[in-house]
């Protein structure tokens, strides 16, 4: 039965999250974002789990399709913890999510792709262009939300009926309503050669669209705090370390609005677009959409460290996204003791036959000894892992090498 599955997983979930070291890894997290940092934290996600399970850990077991989503978000996250841990925390409570739907703008993507490694959610896609004009801006309008606490309901006593006298059950809200990423959007309904293209031969469509798509998500997000359905819980904020004093803060009537939450914003797709094309187009934008936000943690892929002085523009702006191809002490000369330098080492290390670990320990080192020099709050973040190669264990000796030298800070 699917009830003996969940049981000894709820079990080991609940024993892990009752460690003490729960509440030390929390504060960890909490003097990183704090801009008092007691050493950095380390973290590992995005991992390619179709090439993780060696040993069997990762097959799912339950018949009913709800519970076997239930079970491999379980095994998930006990792999990461007894292979790949970080400083991860686990809590001592299952978390249940309402179900809270958010309909699409008016657009539905169409694309092709090609996948070079079976299994792999990692694929190449190639997207047809649905904007091409200014008419072409009419597809798009405010998405719809839609609530079923009624399912919300069954799930929970679902779940309390197969392990809540073990693990309890916690119900939370929306908790992504401070993402504002346009040109992810936009990549997917137009493809990145349109958008380059028309940054110097149309740059007043990509106005127009920037426009109305921050006047869609403003719209919604509002529509979101009057209905009461946004949920401060931030333990992790895409990958990150998530805990922070300064929220959720004080929470006004009992609901939750924007002035409790982290906004999380990125422009990926401006990697190689110069810091006034890029403040143009993104950032004008952007700190707009995070006014009246508690935090704002920005960047992610793209390079950043040309564009410090933009990104400072963002309201309330605590962390800063580094990525391998940024350049860490030009980042960290600029940012001080004001923002958390969020590193991203190079995944591509751990993408091989066997991992480097001299390699990477003089990286982590460099980093350490930069972020030292200028004060600044940091953390190491290993995402978007697209391969290890076959070889989980290089996930493992990552992490060894990583907390071992980040302990000795």
């Amino acid at each position: 039965m699917d009830k003996d599955i969940l049981r000894p997983l709820a079990g080991e979930l609940a024993a892990i999250g009752s460690l003490d070291g729960q509440k030390y890894n929390e504060k960890l997290y909490r003097a990183v974002n704090g801009l008092n940092m007691i050493r950095p934290v380390v973290l590992l996600d995005e991992l390619p789990w179709n090439q993780l399970n060696a040993d069997g850990e990762l097959t799912l077991m339950c018949e009913d399709p709800y519970l076997r989503s239930v079970e491999l978000s379980m095994r998930r996250t006990l792999y990461r913890w007894k292979h790949c841990r970080g400083d991860m925390v686990v809590p001592p409570y299952y978390e249940l999510y309402r179900v809270i739907n958010i309909g699409d703008c008016g657009i539905k993507i169409k694309e092709n792709t090609l996948a070079a490694d079976a299994g792999n959610n990692i694929v190449s896609h190639h997207y047809e262009d649905q904007f091409p004009d200014m008419e072409s801006l009419s597809k798009l309008h405010v998405p719809s939300i839609s609530v079923n606490d009624e399912l919300t309901r069954q799930r929970y006593e679902l779940l309390d009926g197969i392990f809540g006298d073990i693990y309890p059950i916690r119900v939370f809200g929306y908790t992504h309503a401070g993402y504002y990423m346009p040109w992810d959007d936009l990549s997917m309904w137009r493809g990145v050669e349109p958008i380059y293209t028309d940054l110097y031969d149309n740059p007043e469509l990509l106005h127009a669209f920037m426009r109305k798509y921050l006047d869609m998500r403003l719209e919604l997000l509002t529509r979101l705090e009057d209905l009461g359905l946004l949920d401060s819980y931030h333990p992790v904020l895409h990958c990150t370390a998530g805990y922070v004093d300064d929220l959720p803060g004080e929470i006004k009537n009992g609901k939750v609005t924007r002035r409790n939450l982290w906004g999380r914003g990125t422009a990926q797709v401006f990697a190689q677009v110069s810091p006034a094309m890029h403040d143009e187009f993104e950032i004008e934008y952007a700190r707009k959409f995070f006014d009246g936000f508690g935090l704002v943690y920005y960047g992610c892929c793209e390079p950043l460290h040309d564009k410090i002085r933009i990104c400072e523009k963002l309201p309330n702006l605590r962390k800063l996204s580094i990525t391998p191809w940024a350049d860490v002490r030009k980042a960290a000369e600029q940012m001080g003791n004001k923002y958390v330098l969020s590193r991203k080492p190079n995944p591509a290390s751990v993408a091989v036959n066997r991992l480097d670990e001299d390699a990477l320990r003089k990286d982590i080192l460099e980093t350490l000894s930069i972020c030292r020099e200028n004060g600044t709050p940091c953390e190491f973040i290993l995402k978007d892992i697209s391969s290890v190669a076959y070889n989980p264990q290089n996930l493992t000796n990552w992490e060894r090498v990583v907390m071992e030298t980040v302990r000795n800070y």
